[in-house]
């Protein structure tokens, strides 16, 4: 074997597959490892004399390959019932709005906490992201459905490019504890050379 041939195979194992190969030969494995185990995702826990309540599960919905795995996930699934066309009017705005917006989607086990229109509006006013020290508020959201178990939270998407900490301190009326905050390290977001969120 060749000294190029084994540097390009030691290269390989070392670049996650998200970078290594295109999205449609992601297995499916490979695609749950993207939504539940990438840098893109996290799990935010709070701590309490009593001990840990449940985490609540969130990612960055709109870094490319959260957004490529999601698209690959739906592609191989059935299509969505016409009574749930929400997963279509969520891509369509993503569609419309490319890169305008960071969505930060919450995994939400209550979606009832969010028919109570005070609980919305609280959330809806207390929500905010941080980008080093510039301050975004919440813009708009798109709630869970039958097919997408997943709160969609909407923030303009900072201009300037050299923040180095994205953090978003949240209200969720979904959670047993409601306030929770979760931070991404930008250098550790890195998709094809570039920062994605």
């Amino acid at each position: 074997m060749t000294s190029a041939y084994l540097t390009l195979v030691g290269w390989l194992a070392q670049v996650p597959f998200w970078e290594a190969k295109p999205p449609h030969e992601w297995t499916d494995e490979e695609i749950h490892r993207v939504l539940a185990a990438s840098p893109w995702v996290k799990t935010v826990a709070v701590r309490t004399p009593g001990g840990s309540v449940p985490g609540v599960f969130v990612y960055l919905a709109t870094a490319r390959p959260i957004r490529a795995a999601e698209q690959e996930l739906r592609r191989r699934r059935d299509p969505p019932a016409p009574e749930d066309p929400a997963p279509a009017e969520y891509e369509e705005f993503l569609g419309q709005n490319e890169g305008k917006y960071v969505v930060l989607a919450v995994r939400v086990d209550n979606p009832s906490a969010l028919a109570d229109a005070g609980q919305s509006r609280r959330m809806e006013q207390e929500c905010v992201m941080i980008a080093d020290r510039d301050r975004f508020r919440l813009v708009g959201h798109f709630p869970p459905t039958p097919s997408d178990p997943y709160l969609r939270l909407v923030f303009p998407r900072p201009a300037r490019r050299d923040f180095r900490r994205l953090r978003f301190d949240l209200y969720l009326p979904t959670a047993v504890f409601p306030y929770r905050t979760v931070e991404f390290d930008v250098s550790e977001l890195h998709y094809q050379g570039k920062p994605e969120y």
